[in-house]
């Protein structure tokens, strides 16, 4: 029986329509109408077309029939969220904090509707025989039909019996006439043809070959072995540097396609897609596909119907492909799960990985992440047996890990040097020049410098929307990197008209400009936010460099994560601590990961590698611990340090964010206010922590002020009942209307 009502969610996002309402089904969609459609539906007292999404259905109503409104259209080229896509969303509203239609967003894989390609396409008429072809062809001759004879030869000879229209007017100069009369006769017809858009183009390799080491082929049995018992786990894969985890991920997809399942591998960063999948094309070809934020709309619509349509078997992305609608999911792979890219900058702020897991518990998958530096949360989680770790502690091949040699900054100033290079560095920078080897420079930090201040009354040019310095680029232009504000550099100090004004620290622009006034005969490439900005320019630059077009690769964090460059034999890290001493007590660990997958970058091929760390803190644990490559070391340092000030993973650390436009006093009332309910509805647990309301590091952003509020407990659980308290208090509160209230659980990055 066809349901005859339909539960949506309006396409508003505001609590106080943070529910969902039914509607009548027409008769006419009864039958076409699915969970997840997007629907057009009158909508307040003036019955306004608004878009909606079905999230369930009845056959009954507990309201007045003449009160129960009717859906007016079904959206026909939208892409239904599936049953377990919407469960999902329901999770992520429950245990990140947002509002249901935001996180129906998430979970959409395109926010609106797209219009199909369909393509012509003239096809040789299926009782055509041998017999009949030559009676047609015959009578072609007799009657000097040379265009037809074209058409029908040309059919003939294509295997598969079909021609594009295009082809058929241009190649064989068809007109639309003959077209006609060889339908007529029943020669031929012209059907429509669905076309995909391209994802962009990677070459392969065909027949490619993987051969595994004893260690990994053992990470891959276990893995499969447990896929075919049906026992679905989530996996912690550790492997050094070097180690082959990539392969390891090829054989286990390869298995997942066997049993007639799909796979999801994420990657942190667009900049990681080319080589990734140029990778997995070389053994899968054709079923690979790509989703990330740098596809057109329509080019993303095609994607996700291929995955939902069986055309593909992999989707390779960034955080967005956790949502790639396959209809027999098998695995989800997270490579460098370490990554703080895997957490939403935008509510919900959801965690790649957290959610991937609970994706994986609804449709009977498998997780696997991997990382040489796994994250402390994830570590932990697999040394109390919540994940199963696994471990490679070999490089692949022949390959060894590369020498590294800490480099102590206060004694380069002592001795003279006021480059941002080092002797040393500079000494292995000319060798490897003349080996004709290449060289990788990593800082974390774009543009030529810091920030601008002035000599005389000390103060730095700041945004004037952000509570942020400005960063000074090429040409003197100064930009904000929260809201993009520009302006040029002022000759003279704004505050005290002094000409005392200049910029201090130092950027990817200003290595770059350093690196070229040192070895001026070197080819120099920059990898930042700026260069990339155009579409493929990740892949263009990396491709240069691969291909030997350059000897130095310049560039911020996006070149150290996952590219394997067989001739880079050295890594130079510019300045160690520029994340050392953030205001964020996951600061080490950042440290700890960025230089360890920095040098991993080093000695990949045949050649040995050396890494050479730059810093004014060398007796740091976590710099010490990277240089050796020693994750086990750090990590206990690491764990002693989070559970004496106890943040994850011991215990967990949400944090509300309150904004409003401009009213800063106002903002702090409220703030107090709502501080105030925090601790009466928590004032029985001792395990909770208050910390605020206080001003982030960043008080404002885009002119719109911020306040937050600290909570730590130990449960998870009473952390999302409070958030569920503080939700209704506010929904409640008048006042509160113009607020902006946001959740951030375990945030990656402190405010």
């Amino acid at each position: 029986m066809l349901p005859r009502y339909a539960d949506i969610i309006i396409d508003i996002s505001h609590e106080a329509i943070d529910r969902p309402f039914q509607y009548r089904i027409p008769d006419g969609l009864r039958e076409d109408i699915r969970l997840g459609s997007m629907v057009k539906i009158p909508f307040g007292r003036g019955n306004h077309l608004r878009t909606g999404y079905v999230i369930g259905f009845s056959d009954q109503t507990e309201y007045q029939l003449d009160r129960i409104k009717e859906i007016s259209e079904l959206c026909d080229r939208s892409v239904p969220v599936e049953g377990r896509l919407l469960a999902l969303a329901a999770w992520i509203r429950e245990n990140y904090g947002s509002t249901m239609i935001n996180a129906i967003r998430t979970v959409m894989p395109v926010k609106k509707t797209i219009r199909q390609l369909v393509d012509q396409v003239v096809v040789l008429a299926e009782n055509m025989d041998t017999e009949h072809l030559a009676d047609i062809r015959e009578q072609y001759h007799r009657k000097h039909a040379q265009a037809k004879l074209r058409l029908l030869q040309a059919l003939e000879e294509t295997p598969e019996r079909y021609l594009s229209m295009d082809v058929v007017k241009q190649k064989w100069n068809i007109s639309p006439a003959t077209l006609k009369t060889m339908q007529q006769d029943g020669v031929i017809t012209v059907i429509s043809k669905e076309r995909y858009r391209t994802a962009g183009v990677y070459d392969y390799k065909e027949n490619f070959q993987i051969t595994l080491n004893n260690e990994q082929q053992a990470v891959v049995d276990e893995v499969t072995g447990d896929m075919e018992q049906g026992r679905q786990k989530t996996y912690l894969l550790h492997g050094i540097t070097g180690s082959g985890k990539t392969e390891v991920y090829v054989k286990i997809v390869k298995k997942t396609i066997e049993m007639g399942k799909q796979a999801i591998i994420l990657i942190p960063e667009i900049a990681l897609t080319y080589q990734t999948v140029r990778y997995f094309r070389n053994y899968f070809g054709d079923r690979v596909t790509i989703i990330n934020s740098r596809l057109s709309d329509g080019e993303k619509y095609d994607q996700f119907m291929r995955a939902k349509n069986g055309d593909v078997d992999v989707v390779i992305g960034p955080r967005s492909a956790l949502f790639a609608p396959f209809q027999n999911l098998g695995i989800i792979i997270i490579d460098e799960e370490h990554e703080t890219s895997y957490k939403s900058d935008y509510p919900p702020k959801y965690h790649a990985r957290e959610t991937a897991v609970k994706r994986a518990e609804l449709e009977h998958a498998s997780v696997l992440l991997g990382s040489a530096t796994p994250s402390v949360e994830s570590y932990h989680r697999a040394l109390n047996g919540t994940y199963r770790l696994l471990e490679l502690h070999e490089r692949a091949g022949s390959g060894q890990l590369a020498k590294t040699s800490i480099v102590d900054l206060r004694k380069e100033l002592k001795a003279g040097n006021r480059s941002i290079i080092s002797r040393e560095l500079a000494d292995d920078i000319a060798d490897r020049l003349a080996r004709r080897q290449q060289v990788m420079l990593f800082i974390n930090k774009r543009g030529y410098n810091s920030f601008v201040s002035c000599r005389n009354c000390g103060e730095a040019l700041k945004c004037p929307h952000c509570d942020v310095s400005l960063t000074r680029h090429e040409n003197n232009r100064m930009i904000c990197h929260y809201c993009g504000f520009q302006m040029p550099q002022p000759k003279v100090c704004p505050s005290c008209h002094s000409g005392l004004i200049g910029g201090y620290g130092t950027g990817t622009q200003k290595l770059e400009e350093e690196v070229q006034r040192l070895f001026p005969q070197a080819r120099v490439l920059r990898m930042d936010k700026d260069t990339t900005a155009a579409k493929d320019a990740h892949e263009q630059i990396l491709e240069k460099f691969g291909n030997g077009e350059a000897d130095i690769l310049v560039g911020t964090q996006m070149i150290v994560k996952g590219h394997d460059f067989s001739n880079v034999t050295l890594v130079g890290i510019i300045l160690a601590d520029l994340t050392l001493f953030q205001n964020d007590y996951r600061a080490g660990e950042r440290t700890f990961d960025l230089i360890t997958q920095a040098a991993g970058r080093a000695g990949r091929g045949t050649q040995p590698g050396k890494v050479v760390i730059q810093t004014y803190k060398p007796e740091h644990y976590a710099i010490k611990a990277a240089a050796a490559q020693n994750y086990l070391d750090f990590y206990k340092e690491e764990e002693a340090y989070r559970g004496l000030m106890k943040y994850p993973p011991e215990w967990n650390l949400p944090i509300l964010v309150l904004m409003v436009c401009s009213d800063e006093t106002f903002l702090d009332q409220m703030a107090e206010d709502i501080c105030s309910n925090i601790r009466s509805c928590s004032e029985n647990d001792r395990d909770m922590r208050i910390i605020g309301p206080s001003a982030p590091v960043i008080a404002k952003i885009r002119d719109i002020y911020r306040r937050v509020v600290y909570i730590k407990n130990y449960r998870y659980n009473e952390l999302v009942a409070l958030k569920d308290q503080i939700e209704i208090y506010v929904s409640e509160k008048k006042e509160l209307q113009d607020f902006s209230l946001q959740f951030d659980f375990n945030p990656l990055n402190m405010y």
